[in-house]
């Protein structure tokens, strides 16, 4: 059995975000901005900082839940940003990586969800009804020869389900390496916290003094 040297060289970080909340974290900015925007330009009195402090906690609430998630891989480690946190998980450290109702990681007894791998039940039958389709024709299991042109390499597979697989042979190949071994680290996203905390209260403040 070949030990993993120190040497082995790391490659740059696969990430794997969803492309759907980024577009929407990018419309739910400019509405902010624009209604915000217009509140403190035209608004009186109280109106303006009611619509500044709405938006110092709708902005990183938005970005929080829409830019912000994303899975970053390499072949050490994987890094989770979530919401409100940052879990770097060691290949060495990880359970498992599974995708159900939702992707997770398991990892030193704990669970940590993949916020930037939505798992989609509607895509998964539509992949599995496509695998069905695809087997029931003539060359497909059970039929002819199938033509090796018209066989894709691999079978259908939902996006959740195809990121979980690559994070799962990742974590397989990554577990014995010297750069993977380590415990599971978690840091708050306090960048995020504070700024829709300050704004909340703000909030609270100005209609709570109206």
């Amino acid at each position: 059995m070949t030990t993993p040297s120190s040497d082995e060289p790391v490659y740059d970080d696969r990430v794997y975000r969803s492309p759907m909340a980024v577009v929407t974290g990018v419309l739910l900015l400019a509405l902010i901005a624009w209604l915000c925007g217009d509140a403190v330009v035209r608004g009186e009195g109280t109106t303006r900082w009611t619509a500044l402090a709405i938006a110092f906690c709708a902005v990183p609430l938005t970005v929080a839940f829409t830019l912000r998630p994303a899975v970053f891989a390499n072949d050490d480690r994987m890094r989770v940003r979530n919401p409100f946190r940052v879990i770097e998980l060691p290949w060495a450290a990880v359970d498992v990586v599974r995708a159900g109702y939702s992707a997770e990681v398991l990892a030193e007894g704990s669970k940590y969800q993949l916020w930037s791998v939505p798992v989609s039940l509607r895509e998964r039958k539509k992949a599995t009804r496509a695998a069905g389709r695809r087997d029931a024709r003539p060359g497909g299991q059970g039929g002819a020869a199938p033509n090796p042109a018209q066989v894709p390499d691999e079978p259908l597979r939902a996006g959740a389900d195809k990121v979980v697989d690559e994070l799962r042979e990742l974590a397989e190949r990554g577990a014995g390496r010297p750069g993977a071994q380590g415990s599971v680290t978690v840091r708050w996203a306090y960048e995020i916290i504070a700024p829709a905390v300050i704004g909340a209260v703000a909030l609270i403040v100005l209609w709570a003094t109206v």
